[in-house]
């Protein structure tokens, strides 16, 4: 028994001393990570100036320069165009690996462009901005793969994109490494298109290789006086052609959305650019798998305009403005309107009805009688391919005399390029709601979501006349041989066909409708679309008419 209690305290007092020596072990550990390390304080302190470095871009001087020319750093773009301190950066650490002409001892933490991931409005997006204080903002290896990064990031995540471009092109100094820099992102906007969502920015020079990447995305937006968007400038435009053409005529905002139609809009500086951009995704769904959201409004749904019963003049002659027709039906009476100076004779543009994002299509009066030629061909259709890779129905006002006649019309591709119109109406499976307001004649009639191309509802207004052509050109050609027969013809010919009821008695309509109700009819549609389900044939890609 002694022998056994011996043996226990024994046992005791060796835990004891274990115990002992393991708290003065902690003891000992606890002081000895409590001590600075010298190694880790240095690699902190390095660590920070490099991110000081990046934050700083090009220094003071080029940042003065920057603002100089009423142009924004690529740091404030973005903290404009995301909600306040949501900006996450990546790779702000990156440096160019290039060891040629020096570069090797030339550079610049970040080089030269701000890449991440924010939120617009609570809604994810991810963003690169250019910056022109570093190195001009000319691409790189390393530049292009940040880029790279972000769009993968971004059609994994299934979220928009938007670059901000201030670029002065390839860097020069790295060579083939640089142009396969901008193959790499030409490939990500290929892949990301109808994907998610692709909007670009020109905010500064855009030149050379650098412009197919905004080609390649959804909405191009330019500030005038300030951004310049061309393949080769005017110093190589003078060698080549002898022409002597400034900056702003060859590649300006102006000649993009007037002319070129390579620019989807322009406005007067960088702070209206961004607002506009923040206002444009509003509209837009987060990618390809999401609906856009509802918003609330507190515009009835079944608020009647009875304006519109007489905005539509008697005479077929005179013109009035469709837009004016859009707003006093859509919610709020607002409409973000796409491409307002290009191709004026046809207007396309986002609006709500009922809370939910549409896609406005609407021939204009006011501009060549509404007439569709080439450049209101195209606009329309790669808008409606837009709206319908996305999940945005559509809602079409037709008021159409026909394509424009023309050898030039016909000799620059009026029957190729028209046909692109037909085809992306035809190939769209989202919600299609026509209403034709007056003119709808020959085969621009077939053309503007006809039921025909499976559109879903066709509504008319009582004003409304759907034929092969005017009464005055059938009767010139149906009676041309009896000059005195024409009138009483034109007569009977305005009878019969200038009013929607022959369409509507063989069911090319659905409905002829009071204008003052337009409103609530298409709320009314659109509600019972939601559940929509077309799926076209399968196949590897289309061949539309490019």
């Amino acid at each position: 028994m002694i022998r056994a209690v011996a043996s226990m305290r024994g046992v005791v007092l060796a835990r004891t001393t274990v115990l002992a020596r393991a708290a003065t072990l902690v003891r000992a550990g606890v002081r000895s990570y409590a001590t600075p390390n010298t190694k880790t304080e240095e690699t902190k302190s390095l660590i920070e100036s490099k991110r000081q470095a990046s934050l700083a871009g090009g220094g003071t001087k080029r940042i003065s320069v920057q603002h100089s020319k009423g142009k924004l750093t690529a740091r404030e773009r973005i903290d404009l165009l995301l909600d306040p301190h949501t900006f996450r950066e990546y790779d702000a650490f990156v440096e160019h690996s290039c060891t040629d002409f020096g570069m090797s001892s030339n550079k610049i933490t970040g080089d030269g462009v701000v890449t991440g991931v924010g939120k617009i409005n609570g809604r994810t997006v991810f963003v690169f901005s250019q910056d022109f204080t570093v190195f001009g903002g000319s691409l790189s290896q390393t530049f292009a793969q940040k880029v790279c990064k972000i769009m993968d990031r971004a059609i994994q995540a299934g979220a928009p994109v938007i670059g901000l471009n201030d670029s002065g092109g390839a860097r020069i100094q790295e060579g083939v490494d640089s142009l396969a820099g901008y193959a790499n992102i030409f490939q990500r906007n290929v892949l990301a298109s109808g994907v998610v969502p692709q909007i670009s920015l020109v905010m500064g020079p855009c030149a050379g290789g650098a412009v197919y990447s905004p080609a390649l995305t959804d909405f191009v937006f330019m500030v005038r006086n300030t951004s310049h968007l061309f393949v080769t400038g005017p110093d190589v435009v003078k060698a080549v052609t002898n022409e002597s053409v400034t900056q702003e005529e060859l590649g300006g905002a102006s000649v993009h959305t007037r002319k070129s139609g390579v620019a989807h809009g322009a406005f007067d500086n960088d702070v209206e650019a961004l607002a506009r951009t923040r206002e444009l995704l509003s509209y837009l769904p987060q990618s390809n798998r999401e609906p856009v959201d509802t918003r609330y409004t507190a515009d009835p749904i079944d608020r009647a305009d009875v304006a519109l019963d007489t905005i539509v003049p008697t005479d077929s002659h005179r013109a009035y403005d469709i837009k004016d027709v859009v707003r006093r039906i859509v919610d709020d009476g607002r409409m973000f309107e796409i491409m307002e100076d290009f191709a004026r004779n046809i207007v396309v543009g986002f609006a709500r009805l009922g809370g939910q994002s549409v896609g406005i299509v609407g021939n204009q009066p006011l501009v060549s009688s509404g007439v569709l030629d080439i450049d209101a061909s195209v606009k329309a259709a790669r808008f409606v391919r837009f709206c319908d890779a996305f999940n945005i129905p559509l809602v079409t006002f037709v008021d159409v005399p026909g394509f424009l006649p023309g050898t030039q019309q016909e000799h620059n591709g009026i029957i190729r390029e028209g046909a692109k119109l037909l085809y992306a109406y035809a190939e769209a499976t989202v919600p299609k709601i026509a209403i034709t307001t007056r003119k709808a004649y020959g085969g621009a009639q077939c053309v503007m979501s006809s039921k025909q191309l499976r559109g879903d509802v066709n509504f008319a207004w009582p004003t409304a006349e759907l034929a092969v052509m005017g009464a005055k050109g059938a009767v010139e050609i149906l009676w041309r041989n009896d000059p005195e027969g024409r009138v009483r013809a034109e007569a009977e010919y305005t009878r019969l066909f200038a009013n929607p009821l022959p369409a509507a008695q063989r069911g090319y309509l659905d409905d002829i409708i009071q204008p003052s109700e337009t409103r609530m009819r298409i709320i009314e549609e659109l509600e019972i679309l939601k559940t929509k389900k077309l799926v076209n044939p399968p196949k590897k890609h289309d061949n539309m008419p490019l």
